[in-house]
């Protein structure tokens, strides 16, 4: 006998409609964004570009202009990504949105996953040392078991 499938929607069982990738200016998020724009390339998803703003109570209270600073990081971010998207069109044509969210950034990326409805997560491995010991953003990712997530190094 067999049962009956439920009517329900499931992510991601036709391919992947929306790809999240994470960027926060470094080399190994840059590896992530181009990985992922050429899945959402291949799989004509939409790309959702993420930065997370970190929110640094410690700085506000010293007088440091925090929100300015991660908002012209969020500025020169989008730039990039615009650069690297005007000099590849009409060679790769690829939908993508730029999001920015606040937060730490294993939060920031859950929330923007769940808000968008991702499909799918796209995070560069860590370039930091500690977090081989205390575990990354990526490990809690893949940990939190509610996409498929790939790691670019």
């Amino acid at each position: 006998m067999v049962d009956k499938l439920p009517a329900s929607f499931e992510r991601g069982t036709d391919g992947p409609k929306v790809i999240l990738v994470g960027v926060d200016g470094s080399d190994s998020s840059w590896r992530a964004a181009s990985y992922a724009a050429g899945l959402a390339r291949r799989q004509n998803a939409l790309l959702a570009v993420v930065y997370v703003q970190p929110v640094l109570p410690v700085g506000a209270a010293l007088g440091a202009a925090v929100a300015d600073t991660t908002g012209e990081v969020a500025e020169e971010l989008i730039r990039e990504v615009r650069e690297a998207a005007e000099r590849l069109r009409g060679v790769f044509e690829v939908r993508w949105e730029f999001h920015t969210f606040r937060g730490d950034p294993y939060s920031g990326l859950v929330q923007a996953a769940d808000e968008l409805t991702a499909d799918a997560v796209v995070v560069g491995a860590s370039e930091q040392a500690g977090h081989r010991i205390v575990g990354s953003v990526a490990v809690r990712l893949v940990k939190a078991g509610r996409w498929p997530v790939t790691v670019v190094p």
